[in-house]
C-alpha cells in the first residue's frame, strides 16, 4: 500500500495540471484534518496528520510555483485555490492548533479543531474513508517529522507572514528569532508589527509600525499608539485613537476621560472615568476625587490663603498644576506632605494646590534652552500678592525636575520622594551625586562655595575642608559626626564631603535617608531666611527681563523685606 500511495502521488503529479492537482491535494488532506477533528483522542494517529501536513505543504509550494510563474509572465489569471482556502493557510492554521493543544508525537482530537473544508470542497464518507485507509498504511511520511517548527519553518521559506509570527512566538526571544518577527511584521501580522515596534529604538520606525499595526484595528497597537501620542504631547493625534479603543480597554476609557477634561468635555470626560472606575482602574478613581474637591480657577478668582502661625511657616509653598493628570499629582503630593511624619518638626507649610485655567502658565521641557523644565511665572504674581506665599510648586506634564529660586518644577512622573528632595534644595542643600560639570565649576570652587554655603556640603582646601564653619556647625549639633565623601565634585575629580556615612535623599531620593542632622540643618537653614532665595527673586528677574520695571521693582522690594525679616530677628 506504501507503494501504492506514493504511485498516486506521482501521477497525480506528472498527470494533472496544476489547477486540478492543488485542489485535490487540499480536498484529501481536509479530508484527513476533518476526519480527525471527529475522533477521540486514542484514535488519531500522528501518521494520519504528517500525511495532511505533508500533502498541504506539496499543495502551498505548488501554488508558490504557480503565482510565481504567473508574476513572471504577467498573468492575472486567478489562482488554482482561492486564497480564503490557500494551502497555507490552512497548513498554518492546522499548526497553530497543534502548537497550542499538543505535543509533539500525540495530537489530541479531544481539544483540537481543524480547519473546516473550504466551501468549494464537499468530501463524501467514500472519498474520507479512502484517504484514511491509503495514510493508515503508508510510511512514506515517516520522512516528514509532526514537529510543527519543521513545518513552520518551510512555510517561512515561502515568506508565510502567519508561520514566522507562529515559529517566532515558539523560539521566543533568542537570537534567531528576530528575523521571523520582522518577515512576519511585513506580512502584516498586526500582532508581530506591535512587537517589533516596541522592539526599535528608532522613533521613527517604532512609530511607523505601530501605525501599520493600528489600521489593521489591532486594538493593543491602537491602544500603544495612543500611548506614544500622549508621551510627545500630541493629543490631538492619540484622541480619536482612545475613542475607538475606550469602550474595550479600562486604560483607554481613563486616559479618553482625561482628555476630554482637559478638552473642556467635562459631562462625557466624567462618563468614561466613571466606566473606567467602576473596572477597577484606580487612577481613574483618583480623578473623579479630585474633580469633586477641585476645579479650574481663573486668576481672579483665586481667594487669599490663611497660613496660620506665621512663625509656623517660615515657608509657605503655593502648589499649582492646570490638567486633571498634573492636578492629581499635586493633590498627592500636598496630602503625603501633611501625613509624613518625618518632616513634621520643620516649618514648613503647604497649601492645597490651585487649579489654574489651562493656558495661562507657558511650561516647556526646555525652558530658556536649559534642558529642564521651567514656565513663565509672572501669571502668578497677582496670586502671590493674595496668598503671600514664599515659594511655588509647579507640576507640568513633562520635563527634568529642578528648582529655579524659589519655584519648584515637577512632572507627572515623579514621585513623594523626588517633591522631598527638591524641598531640600529650597533650604539651599546641595546634591550629593556628581553634578554637572557647569555647576560644579561654581560650587566646588573654594572661592566661590561661600555664596551657596550649602549645609550638607564641604570641599577639599589646601589647610582643611571649605567652608570651615559648615563642619564647625556639623560638630556643634553632633560632635559624633563624621565627615566622609560625597560624590558632588566627581566632574571635576575633586573631593567634596558630606556629614553622614549613609547613602541619603540627597544622592539616592528614591531609597536614601534623611538623617536626624540633617532635619536639624533644615530647620535651621528656614530660620535663616537670608539663605533662601523665594519666589520674589523669580518675579524680579522675569518682570526685569521683560521690561515691566514697575513690577520688577515690587518684587525686589519685597524680596529685601524677606531677607530684612530674618536679620533683624
Amino acid at each position: 500500500m506504501r507503494g501504492l500511495f506514493l504511485a498516486v502521488l506521482a501521477l497525480l503529479v506528472v498527470a494533472g495540471d496544476t489547477s486540478r492537482y492543488i485542489p485535490q491535494l487540499v480536498f484529501n488532506a481536509n479530508a484527513i484534518l476533518a476526519s480527525a477533528d471527529q475522533k477521540s483522542t486514542s484514535d488519531v494517529e500522528a501518521d494520519h496528520m504528517r500525511a495532511a501536513f505533508s500533502l498541504l505543504w506539496r499543495a502551498a509550494l505548488l501554488q508558490a510555483r504557480e503565482e510565481s510563474s504567473q508574476e513572471a509572465s504577467q498573468q492575472s489569471a486567478p489562482s488554482a485555490v482561492q486564497a480564503d482556502a490557500s494551502a497555507e493557510q490552512l497548513l498554518v492554521a492546522a499548526l497553530e492548533k497543534i502548537n497550542a493543544h499538543s505535543e509533539k508525537e500525540s495530537v489530541s482530537a479531544d481539544s483540537v479543531a481543524f480547519p473546516e473544508l473550504p466551501n468549494n470542497f464537499e468530501t463524501t464518507e467514500v472519498a474520507t474513508q479512502q484517504v484514511n485507509q491509503n495514510a493508515e498504511r503508508n510510511h512514506a511520511s515517516d520522512a516528514y517529522p509532526l514537529d510543527t517548527e519543521y513545518w513552520l519553518q518551510k512555510l517561512v521559506t515561502l515568506d508565510n507572514a502567519d508561520a514566522a509570527w507562529l515559529l517566532y512566538q515558539q523560539k521566543g526571544s533568542d537570537g534567531t528569532s528576530e528575523e521571523f518577527m520582522a518577515l512576519a511584521a511585513k506580512g502584516n501580522v498586526p500582532e508581530a508589527q506591535l512587537a517589533y515596534a516596541m522592539s526599535s529604538q528608532n522613533p521613527k520606525k517604532r512609530e511607523k509600525w505601530l501605525i501599520r499595526a493600528a489600521e489593521q484595528g489591532y486594538v493593543p497597537a491602537q491602544a500603544a499608539l495612543a500611548d506614544w501620542y500622549l508621551l510627545h504631547d500630541e493629543n490631538a493625534k492619540a484622541k480619536p485613537l482612545l475613542a475607538a479603543t475606550a469602550s474595550l480597554d479600562m486604560q483607554s476609557a481613563f486616559k479618553y476621560g482625561r482628555l476630554l477634561w482637559d478638552d473642556g468635555e467635562f459631562n462625557e470626560a466624567k462618563k468614561y472615568l466613571s466606566e473606567a472606575a467602576q473596572l477597577g482602574q484606580t487612577q481613574a478613581k483618583d480623578a473623579l476625587a479630585i474633580i469633586e474637591r477641585y476645579s479650574p480657577t481663573a486668576l481672579s478668582n483665586i481667594k487669599p490663603y490663611n497660613w496660620g502661625d506665621e512663625g509656623r511657616c517660615l515657608q509657605r509653598i503655593q502648589p499649582f498644576a492646570s490638567t486633571l493628570a498634573t492636578m492629581t499629582r499635586a493633590d498627592s503630593f500636598y496630602r503625603k506632605f501633611n501625613n509624613d511624619d518625618r518632616l513634621a518638626s520643620l516649618s514648613l507649610c503647604v497649601a492645597p494646590p490651585v487649579w489654574l485655567q489651562k493656558d495661562v502658565l507657558k511650561c516647556t521641557d526646555s525652558f530658556n534652552n536649559r534642558n529642564l523644565l521651567g514656565c513663565d511665572v509672572t501669571p502668578l504674581a497677582s496670586i502671590a500678592k493674595k496668598r503671600q506665599f514664599s515659594h511655588a510648586v509647579v507640576v507640568a506634564k513633562q520635563g527634568k525636575a529642578n528648582v529655579q529660586n524659589g519655584v519648584m518644577y515637577l512632572d507627572i512622573g515623579d514621585t513623594y520622594s523626588v517633591f522631598v528632595h527638591e524641598l531640600a534644595h529650597f533650604a539651599g542643600f546641595a546634591d550629593e551625586y556628581p553634578i554637572a560639570k557647569s555647576m560644579a565649576k561654581k560650587l566646588c570652587n573654594t572661592q566661590r562655595i561661600g555664596d551657596f554655603a550649602p549645609p550638607n556640603l564641604v570641599i577639599d582646601s589646601p589647610n582643611y575642608y571649605s567652608p570651615i564653619e559648615t563642619v564647625a556647625r556639623w560638630s556643634a549639633i553632633d560632635p559624633n559626626t563624621i565627615v566622609a565623601k560625597a560624590k558632588t565634585c566627581e566632574g571635576l575629580a575633586l573631593k567634596s564631603y558630606k556629614p553622614s556615612r549613609r547613602i541619603t535623599f540627597m544622592e539616592h531620593h528614591d531609597s536614601g535617608v534623611i538623617p536626624p542632622l540633617y532635619l536639624v540643618l533644615w530647620q535651621q537653614q528656614l530660620e535663616k531666611q537670608e539663605a533662601q532665595r523665594p519666589i520674589s527673586m523669580n518675579f524680579f528677574q522675569a518682570f526685569h527681563h521683560k521690561g515691566n520695571q514697575n513690577e520688577a521693582a515690587y518684587w525686589l522690594a519685597t524680596y529685601e523685606a524677606f531677607v530684612a525679616k530674618s536679620q533683624s530677628n
